[in-house]
């Protein structure tokens, strides 16, 4: 992984409850590889955890890829099926732009 190549950002923030965090790491975990293989511009997927919420943050080489993921069937079929159970509310879906 390379951090010099990332130029955008998407940030999942979620918020599951303290007893559902271990299988949502699960599914961060199963889902890790296939997206850095077979994700157009992905160059990064980190699990962020605070109290209060986690946070998948997602390096991709420009915003257009991140929100093409978006719309891929990895992220629809796989991920947000799998995770859906364990959102307490609906996530937050943000797509940043590296700048400099």
């Amino acid at each position: 992984m390379n951090q010099t190549n990332v130029k955008a950002y998407l940030e999942i923030t979620m918020k599951i409850s303290d007893e559902n965090r271990a299988a949502a790491a699960a599914v961060y975990a199963k889902y890790r590889q296939p997206f850095l293989n077979t994700i157009n511009g992905a160059v990064s997927k980190e699990l962020l955890v605070r109290n209060e919420d986690v946070q998948v943050l997602h390096g991709f080489t420009s915003a257009a890829e991140a929100e093409a993921y978006l719309g891929s069937e990895l992220f629809n079929t796989d991920v947000v099926v799998e995770l859906k159970p364990y959102f307490v509310e609906a996530p937050c879906v943000r797509v940043y732009t590296v700048v400099g």
